[in-house]
């Protein structure tokens, strides 16, 4: 598969939209117009990374760290990081990076984070983006309409929160006339045609607008196709940092346990009364000192997540919030789990390239 088609799918997930600003997503290294046969997920970018890739024959790395994350004004292959740049250009592998936006998406790194810990009726901590949405209704005759319906939910169409397929139909009457240059489907050239139709609707967010349209024209049996598209004021589901949802009550020590098995972690650390009860839980992957407040608004008991500092750790405290902090690197849940959801996605598609997880620690710490 093209490497361009590749980004495209994964992109249907992780959209570069729902990127906090400033991070340096996309493609970092090499190109993408070329066949990929083999694709490294991995969390961060080391040179034992691109060592794998290299052994494992894989033409395109995707990380969750971007290996540039500073605009670079040289690329000094006498550095570590203008050797790295150096062997992934000699050995033509590409690097894209999915940082915040595989973050936020739904089923990104703060859900698998979540369903680590078993949370149960999980929401959007802080929301940072909401797309508006579209409405398509399309015309179609009677005999196409099952067939039209079928190939926008495929497309994507029609998800509305829990629900999916979704769509409203009126039949009608269609009435045309084919001129002498036209190649009609139904009717003959110079005579009033008019036929049994049904007007389909379906409501999508505006980034899907080109595959839900392609979608449309690619099944509908019409030389001319007859569609509406109108803007909406309805937004789509929420996207955001963080998650926060409940689970089974426990003290605080109890809770670290959990986090410490559940992430296959070696320590954690923890702030608060371990005696404490835990209802409610707000998990942050990577590092979330920033959003302790939105934490603490959102009737969080805990917070899970990684580099804590030392006086935030403090400030959180002094407002009634408790940490856990099992580290940075249980980011490193994205391996899997996006291995997981990218093959599910490429069911179907032809020539799909196989999905790797490393195999490598990128943890930069040890335990004494």
């Amino acid at each position: 598969m093209n490497g361009h088609r590749v980004i495209e799918l994964f992109e249907q997930w992780a959209k570069p939209a729902l990127a906090m600003d400033g991070d340096p997503i996309g493609l970092h290294i090499g190109a993408l117009n070329k066949s990929i046969s083999r694709v490294l997920v991995t969390l961060d970018v080391t040179k034992e990374v691109v060592q794998e890739a290299i052994d494992e024959q894989c033409e395109l790395i995707l990380a969750h760290h971007p290996p540039i994350y500073r605009k670079l004004s040289a690329i000094d292959t006498s550095t570590p990081q203008g050797r790295l740049i150096e062997k992934c250009i000699k050995q033509d592998i590409a690097v894209y990076a999915a940082h915040t936006n595989l973050d936020i998406a739904q089923g990104g790194v703060n859900d698998m984070l979540s369903d680590k810990l078993q949370l149960n009726d999980v929401k959007v901590l802080t929301q940072t983006y909401s797309e508006p949405m579209m409405k398509l209704a399309v015309f179609t005759p009677e005999s196409h309409a099952d067939t039209m319906r079928e190939a926008l939910a495929t497309a994507g169409a029609g998800e509305l929160g829990d629900y999916e397929q979704c769509s409203y139909s009126l039949k009608g009457t269609g009435r045309f006339r084919p001129t002498s240059e036209a190649d009609p489907y139904i009717g003959e050239a110079g005579k009033l045609e008019v036929v049994d139709e049904e007007k389909i609707e379906v409501v999508f967010p505006k980034s899907s607008t080109s595959r839900i349209v392609k979608a449309m024209l690619k099944v509908h049996p019409y030389e001319e196709v007859a569609y509406d598209l109108y803007a909406m004021d309805l937004q789509a589901n929420e996207h955001g940092l963080g998650r926060i949802g409940k689970v089974e009550p426990m003290t605080l020590k109890e809770f670290s346990q959990h986090v410490k098995s559940q992430l296959n972690v070696p320590f954690v650390r923890v702030t608060g009364d371990l005696d404490a009860p835990v209802k409610k839980v707000a998990v942050i992957g990577g590092d979330g000192n920033k959003y302790i407040r939105d934490a603490k608004r959102a009737g969080a008991d805990v917070l899970v997540t990684g580099d804590m500092y030392f006086h935030t750790a403090q400030d959180a405290e002094t407002m009634g919030l408790m940490i856990v902090d099992p580290g940075h690197h249980v980011e490193s849940v994205m391996k899997e789990g996006t291995v997981q959801y990218m093959t599910n996605l490429m069911q179907g598609e032809k020539n799909a390239p196989q999905f790797i997880a490393s195999k490598l620690s990128t943890e930069p710490f040890k335990l004494i």
